[in-house]
């Protein structure tokens, strides 16, 4: 049996570019994990099963079974596995949960049924699977650009520290999809934020807090109704350059240090809200 660990990630800075022919949009992204993960577990079997510590996840859609469906179909065997999953990300929140998990069954079971896939190879399934996939297949830090399959991994920084808010708002049908509809060609941006931050990162491996970014920002009051009170309490706590984590309604920022993090935690646990102190973490071999 073999166990990885998924990671979740934040985006430090996402920029929409343009709405492209094929009805996706362009973007443009820096891409961080962070040390808040899933825990899955393989072992061999005759067919695909997945047990889920969440029973809402516990379906044939889940993306873990469908990267080990696709596996199995392209490796042209007869391999089964059955797959345990400890959720301990939130999901539909924006920390790229599921795809995560995806990219971590196609990591550890091309180990397992002894493939030998190149990462190119990996990355190329990953692409069918959703467009954060690829990302999670490198981890660490990653300039990702096109609809999210184009990944460029960053070299590695010191660890950086943030805290994530979930604040409790109903869930929004079609989340993604709905946040990009609310915006126009007033949001589209040229790159120019990525570039910057990309400048920053070559010269001392970290961006500053003021240089962080994400498009959805500018939409996510009307996106996500209710959410402006809780990112107001965060601001409260002694955050500051909060941003959405990806679509949201996640929220996060960046503090000065472990000490720092755990400060403005307790502060949110204290007023009873879903809050993580997390640190940055590189990737590591299956």
């Amino acid at each position: 049996m073999l166990t990885s660990l998924a990671p979740a990630k934040v985006n430090l800075v996402l920029e929409v570019l343009a709405k492209r022919d094929d009805g996706y949009h362009e973007i443009r992204s820096l891409v961080q994990t962070i040390n808040l993960c899933d825990v899955i577990s393989f072992e061999r079997a005759s067919g695909i099963s997945l047990e889920c510590t969440e029973s809402n996840l516990q379906t044939s859609n889940n993306l873990v079974v469908r990267a080990a469906e696709l596996l199995k179909e392209v490796s042209g065997g007869e391999k089964g596995v059955k797959i345990g999953l400890k959720k301990r990300i939130p999901w539909g929140v924006g920390l790229g949960g599921g795809s995560s998990d995806a990219a971590a069954t196609l990591l550890t079971l091309n180990k397992l049924w002894g493939l030998e896939l190149t990462t190119s190879d990996l990355v190329e399934l990953a692409a069918k699977l959703g467009s954060d996939v690829p990302f999670f297949v490198y981890q660490g830090t990653a300039l990702i650009e096109g609809r999210g399959e184009k990944v460029t991994p960053l070299l590695a920084s010191a660890p950086s520290w943030f805290v994530l808010l979930l604040p409790p708002l109903p869930e929004v049908p079609h989340k993604t999809r709905q946040l990009y509809a609310l915006l126009g060609s007033q949001h589209f941006t040229e790159g120019q934020f990525v570039s910057e931050a990309l400048e920053a990162w070559s010269q001392k491996k970290r961006i500053a807090p003021p240089l962080l970014y994400n498009v959805f920002d500018d939409i996510a009051f009307d996106a996500f109704p209710g959410l402006e009170g809780y990112w107001k309490r965060f601001e409260k706590a002694g955050a500051a350059d909060i941003h959405l984590a990806g679509s949201g309604p996640a929220i996060f920022a960046p503090v000065d240090g472990e000490a720092k993090a755990q400060e403005v935690h307790r502060w949110l646990f204290q007023q009873g809200l879903e809050a993580y102190s997390v640190s940055t973490v590189i990737p590591q071999a299956v």
